[in-house]
């Protein structure tokens, strides 16, 4: 797997590292070594807009951010939006529209050309921000942090575009299936979980892992994982050969999204820590690579992850 730390850094948190085509829904689609199993209900809501006046409602939104994109879909706004980054693939309505650039190269000419009424942006376009206010485009800035932000960014990304009613039911119910995950592995052991984001690929080189900070750090606390760099509290942490052995996970959880491993692929590459045998993960054969955009992109499919992991490493809690 090629080195992919800026998953971390940017795909975790913004979404906008280069990325395979998916085309896959909310639910149903397994990857890696989980099989494809029944999976949370979050779907997409129908086209229910708040009763704001008309003419308050933003009709052509462009949204730079494939988080908020799939939010904008998922409560129903979906056919409002007029652009999106470069790096948006769910849902895969994202392939026809127009894209206008990503985190650190939006195409600002090509976002004015779209005639936006309101441009979703990351907090921390500063320029591309002090352009569009040049230009009187109304702006909504995004700003994701742990897994919290997600609904909370959903409602009030709901609240701006006046569909408040669909948004709160879709983080409503975010909310109660996460819950519901946590709910079922409850009272199983909590491994101690090493969550790799990126290693050079054939060897354990440059292994990136998450720390105790950030939506992904969460998601595995919600599945019934002990995050064995939780008190690091840093989203990415730069791993050594003896920092791994020292830490000594006994599960190994590695992320793929966007690299060019292919899944027929991933027993090469999980027999490549093998180089590492009195880890107690290595030694109990309980080392998973999982594929898939939903681990990458802090939007409505955020249940789903949470189901992949916690099917990875409570898989007894789906027997009963």
């Amino acid at each position: 797997m090629r080195r992919i730390a800026a998953v971390v850094s940017v795909v975790a948190l913004f979404g906008t590292a280069k990325a395979a085509p998916y085309a896959g829904s909310y639910i149903g689609h397994g990857f890696g070594d989980v099989k494809a199993q029944a999976a949370p209900s979050s779907s997409y809501v129908g086209h229910g807009f708040s009763r704001a006046a008309a003419e308050d409602l933003p009709r052509r939104i462009i949204s730079l951010v494939p988080a908020t994109t799939e939010m904008l879909f998922a409560m129903g706004a979906g056919d409002r939006i007029a652009g999106v980054s470069n790096y948006d693939r769910f849902p895969p309505e994202t392939a026809r529209l127009p894209k206008v650039g990503g985190l650190i190269d939006p195409d600002v000419e090509r976002v004015l050309s779209l005639k936006p009424d309101l441009v979703v942006v990351y907090d921390t376009q500063t320029d591309l921000k002090r352009q569009l206010e040049r230009a009187k485009v109304p702006m909504f800035p995004y700003v994701h942090r742990g897994l919290p932000d997600i609904t909370e960014t959903m409602r009030a990304l709901g609240a701006r575009v006046g569909a408040k009613p669909a948004a709160d039911a879709a983080a409503a119910r975010i909310e109660r299936e996460l819950a519901a995950i946590s709910r079922r592995v409850a009272g199983q052991p909590r491994p101690k979980t090493l969550l790799v984001f990126g290693r050079e690929q054939g060897a354990l080189r440059q292994v990136t892992a998450s720390g105790g900070y950030g939506f992904l750090h969460d998601v595995l606390e919600v599945a019934g994982g002990a995050d064995v760099l939780a008190d690091l509290r840093k989203q990415s942490v730069e791993m050594s050969a003896e920092m791994i052995l020292t830490r000594a996970p006994e599960v190994i959880i590695e992320l793929h999204y966007g690299d060019p491993v292919k899944p027929e692929n991933f027993d090469a590459e999980r027999r490549v820590w093998d180089a590492l045998p009195s880890v107690p993960a290595v030694r109990h054969s309980r080392v998973y690579l999982l594929d898939g955009s939903e681990f990458v992109v802090p939007g409505p499919r955020i249940v789903l992850a949470a189901e992949r992991f916690a099917r990875t490493l409570h898989p007894e809690a789906w027997e009963r």
